[in-house]
């Protein structure tokens, strides 16, 4: 088998569309909880807590300087703050999918799920049942 037709097979399968699908979702949905997080959660938070803004908390480890051209140094926890909120963000909207997702194939499954056929002592203990109730 060659290269180029084990590919073909390969992005045929429907896993790898589906995959595909997935992080291009995935990439718009991650935008949008960005802006959620930045535009929506974090400026009530900032209000309460005295007009912090979260994403400019830095600590600095080396000042700039303009003379030298030299950038400033500086870890900004704000930062990863909001995107540790984003996550749980994103982490609790998939467990609510998964959730939503799982009780709709129990319930298809509980639905499609036929009761078993009587097994043939069961139906001859039906037959005897009927039979005396009859008075035969």
């Amino acid at each position: 088998m060659s290269f180029a037709s084990e590919f073909k097979e390969f992005i045929a399968r429907g896993n790898v569309v589906d995959l595909a699908v997935g992080v291009i979702i995935g990439g718009a949905f991650g935008k949008i909880v960005t802006s959620l997080v930045d535009q929506v959660i974090m400026p009530p938070i900032g209000l309460a807590t005295g007009g912090i803004d979260f994403s400019q908390l830095r600590v600095v480890l080396k000042a700039a300087d303009p003379a030298a051209k030299q950038a400033e140094v500086a870890i900004h926890y704000g930062a990863f703050l909001n995107t540790l909120i984003q996550f749980a963000i994103i982490a609790f909207v998939i467990f609510l999918i998964v959730k939503l997702i799982n009780n709709l194939r129990r319930k298809g499954v509980e639905a499609s799920a036929a009761p078993p056929e009587p097994t043939r002592t069961e139906v001859l203990l039906e037959d005897i049942r009927d039979a005396l109730r009859s008075g035969k």
